[in-house]
C-alpha cells in the first residue's frame, strides 16, 4: 500500500470510530445539558458545540499522524498508531467534558436544608 492510502484508511476507520461514539453519547448529553441548560436552544447549541470538539480533536491528531514513505513500518501498524492517537484525543475531550459538566451539575445542585433534609427521610 501506499503511503497515501495507509493515511486515508487510518483516517476513514478514526472517523468511523469517532462518528459511533458520538451517536452513543448524542442523547446523554442532549439530556444532561438540557437540564444544566435549561432551555432546549441553550442545549442544543452545547450539544452541537460539544460535537463538534469531541470530532475535531481527533481528527486533528489523525491529521497530524503521516506514514512515512518509503518506511518499513508495516501498513496495520501504521494504521493502528493513526487510529491510537485519535482515540486518546477522543478519551481526553471525553474527560474533560465530563470533569466540566460534573463541575457544573455539582454547582447548579443546591443541597437540602437540615429541615428539608430531615424531613424527607422521615417521610420515607
Amino acid at each position: 500500500m501506499t503511503p497515501a492510502i495507509v493515511f486515508l484508511t487510518g483516517l476513514v476507520l478514526t472517523l468511523g470510530v469517532v462518528f459511533l461514539t458520538l451517536l452513543y453519547l448524542r442523547h446523554p448529553l442532549f439530556v444532561i445539558l438540557s437540564d444544566l441548560c435549561g432551555t432546549v436552544e441553550r442545549a442544543e447549541f452545547w450539544t452541537a458545540f460539544s460535537n463538534i470538539t469531541l470530532f475535531l480533536i481527533p481528527f486533528v491528531l489523525a491529521l497530524n499522524h503521516k506514514p512515512t514513505a518509503g518506511g518499513n513500518q508495516f501498513t496495520v501498524f501504521a494504521i493502528s498508531d493513526q487510529i491510537e492517537s485519535a482515540i486518546v484525543g477522543l478519551i481526553i475531550s471525553v474527560v474533560i467534558l465530563g470533569m466540566i459538566l460534573s463541575w457544573h451539575i455539582s454547582r447548579s445542585r443546591v443541597p437540602l436544608a437540615p429541615k428539608e433534609a430531615g424531613a424527607k427521610q422521615g417521610a420515607i
